[in-house]
């Protein structure tokens, strides 16, 4: 496992160029970027359903809850206008009223209970909501591939994936109940207050729009600001991982206190962002509360006096004043649990960008049933007149390559650096898709097949092997997360890595830094073939494994090579051409276009684009004949001694 074919390192070597020129990374790079924008914030964004099925069910308790809430706030109302005036006035005995003041306690109970079941689902419904989307985010960016990942920013992404699904707390504990509310308690306390007095209804129901269109008013301000502080923070989470993983070359070039001021002027932004955004919640607050005030005091003012003149009862007047707040508070609430709510939705916004962006693997999509993979020890591999163009390119990667891959040949891909040679391996490996032309696995195209079945029959060793921070034996396992220990032992004696991995004091179990901290380049490279030889896979797809090493190490990772290449499939990519020599055929790329093909033979006997690459490596690579694997080995010695 290592670095993206075709866009290796392009997002670090970015962000870190920018940073050791002392200006951030831009923030259009990443998932969260300016360039999605949130077109509108809907209440309930339908997409939360479908891609979150547990708020579904939260949502249908919440109804459930909300009416049955709109039910005992009219039940307590009415209870209270009857007490009330049969003490006050008709100066009722305790044992007169004491029925519906049990009555009047059990609606309150029954309101404390719907208030704490309505907490305890929203907070279990929000973890659960939150793990689904974690878990979606985390499958659909495997599934997008390297590709796609090498071109967004890793502290974005991380950013997105912890803080900002958390954000989503106060949408599903505050904002959600209350959008029901709103929706269901003005409803039933209008068609209350309509058959005990119009006029009061009248008055309601005519305020009451005014409160929503003052929210909608305010959130659009609000979502701005809430959208420039999320990206704020975005770009503070991404650039302060560059910084960190950049810092040696930082230190080196002396930009560390640059970025240093560089992370405290980006964190005065997002405070100023943060402060704006809880500014305009505030105000908005003051207003709904300012309207809801004078809306119930028209209704006061009105009941008060048809009161006096003898027009309504005081049993009419206590049930509409009772009830009049309570119309307004829940649309309240909605516009003050808005603002709360705003930072968990335009994350969520980020993330349903990410799950519906569409990935390499179209039979995960496809209405047809995915094709069988064929046996890739008996199926030949063919690349087609195939055209790719890299995102944000305009000049293409691969223009009309065409190449057979045949059981159990080796075949060797050498050309300048930017040839296309890595393009390629992106498409076989299936992080990307051609723009023309098509791959056939066995005369099926890899479009049809079901990518995971095809990486099973597939092993990668790339120049860059990544390594997590776990023990040498989990990094040898990570392709067979089942294989036992004698397994792993016997794919690390294969690749030459049992000796140096024998030696350290916990063995297999030592646990080794991310990225392989704590081995040398040949080291990690040897683990990567134990991984490899583990994997026994037929299909082997080697991406320079022996660049960046020094000539033991470039011998003892050759050796491993021989021995995980007999028998198997082999698309080998080389700088160092001495080891395209023990190839069946040799295949010549420039400029994303297949120029030359042959045996190695073949290929010496004529003047062409092989001839004048080996004539500028020099004497080291010159024609070996048939010395085979030894030969090999000496020639990539003495290339990297000299």
């Amino acid at each position: 496992m290592g670095g993206v074919p075709g866009v290796r390192g392009r997002h670090r070597t970015q962000d870190h160029l920018s940073a050791a020129v002392g200006h951030p990374a831009s923030p259009t790079t990443g998932p969260v970027a300016a360039r999605r924008s949130v077109t509108g914030v809907k209440p309930l964004d339908p997409r939360l359903l479908r891609h979150a099925a547990t708020a579904r069910v939260y949502l249908a308790l919440t109804v459930g809850l909300g009416l049955a809430s709109a039910v005992l706030i009219l039940g307590q109302a009415t209870l209270l206008a009857d007490i009330l005036p049969r003490v006050f006035l008709d100066r009722a005995p305790l044992a007169k009223v004491t029925g519906p003041m049990a009555l009047l306690a059990a609606v309150l109970l029954g309101r404390a209970g719907i208030a704490w079941a309505g907490e305890v689902a929203a907070h279990l419904s929000s973890a659960r909501v939150k793990s689904q989307l974690r878990a979606g985010l985390l499958r659909h960016a495997v599934a997008l591939g390297p590709a796609w990942l090498a071109r967004e920013r890793s502290g974005e992404l991380a950013a997105l994936a912890t803080r900002g699904v958390d954000a989503l707390d106060g949408y599903f504990a505050r904002y959600l109940p209350q959008l029901v509310l709103a929706l269901l308690v003005p409803v039933a306390v209008l068609a209350r207050v309509v058959t005990t007095d119009w006029l009061s209804a009248v008055t309601i129901a005519v305020i009451l729009p005014l409160i929503p269109v003052f929210m909608a008013l305010i959130g659009i301000s609000t979502q701005r600001r809430t959208q420039r502080q999320w990206s704020t923070l975005s770009t503070l989470a991404g650039h302060f991982l560059d910084v960190v993983e950049g810092l040696p070359t930082l230190r080196i070039f002396g930009r560390a206190k640059a970025q240093a001021a560089a992370v405290r002027r980006i964190t005065n932004e997002y405070r100023i962002a943060t402060m704006a955004t809880l500014r305009i919640a505030f105000l908005s607050a003051l207003v709904l509360e300012l309207l809801s005030m004078l809306a119930v005091a028209l209704v006061a003012v009105s009941v008060g006096l048809r009161l006096v003149d003898g027009r309504v009862s005081l049993h009419t007047a206590l049930l509409v004043l009772l009830l009049a707040p309570e119309a307004y508070l829940p649309v309240r609430q909605v516009g003050a649990q808005f603002h709360a709510s705003m930072e968990g939705v335009t994350a969520a916004e980020r993330v349903f960008a990410v799950l519906e962006t569409s990935g390499p693997d179209r039979s995960a999509t496809s209405v047809r049933p995915p094709a069988a993979v064929p046996d890739l020890r008996a199926a030949t591999v063919s690349v087609e007149a195939v055209w790719f163009t890299w995102p944000a390119r305009d000049v293409p990667a691969l223009a009309e390559v065409s190449l057979a891959l045949h059981p159990g040949e080796r075949v060797a891909l050498v050309g300048d650096s930017g040839a296309g040679k890595s393009s390629l391996v992106s498409l076989l490996l299936g992080f990307t898709r051609p723009q023309q032309g098509r791959i056939t696995v066995g005369g099926t195209d890899l479009a049809d097949l079901p990518l995971v079945q095809w990486r099973r029959q597939l092993a990668w060793v790339s120049q860059r092997p990544y390594l997590f921070a776990a023990s040498i034996a989990d990094n040898i396992r990570l392709g067979e997360p089942e294989a036992g220990v004698e397994a792993v032992r016997q794919a690390a004696r294969l690749a030459n890595a049992a000796e140096f991995v024998e030696s350290l004091t916990a063995a297999y179990d030592t646990v080794v830094g991310e990225r392989g901290v704590g081995l040398s380049a040949g080291q990690r490279q040897r683990i990567a073939l134990a991984r490899a030889f583990l994997r026994d896979a037929p299909v082997l797809l080697l991406d320079e494994p022996t660049a960046n090493l020094d000539a033991d190490s470039a011998a003892a990772v050759q050796d491993g090579l021989e021995r995980l290449m007999a028998g198997r499939t082999v698309l080998l990519v080389v700088h160092r051409l001495a080891l395209a020599r023990g190839a069946d055929r040799i295949v010549v790329m420039s400029a994303g276009r297949v120029v030359e093909v042959g045996t190695p033979a073949e290929l010496d006997a004529v003047q062409g684009p092989w001839s004048a690459l080996v004539a500028a490596a020099g004497p080291s690579v010159g024609a070996t004949g048939s010395a085979g694997a030894a030969g090999a080995v000496g020639a990539v010695g003495a290339e990297v001694s000299g």
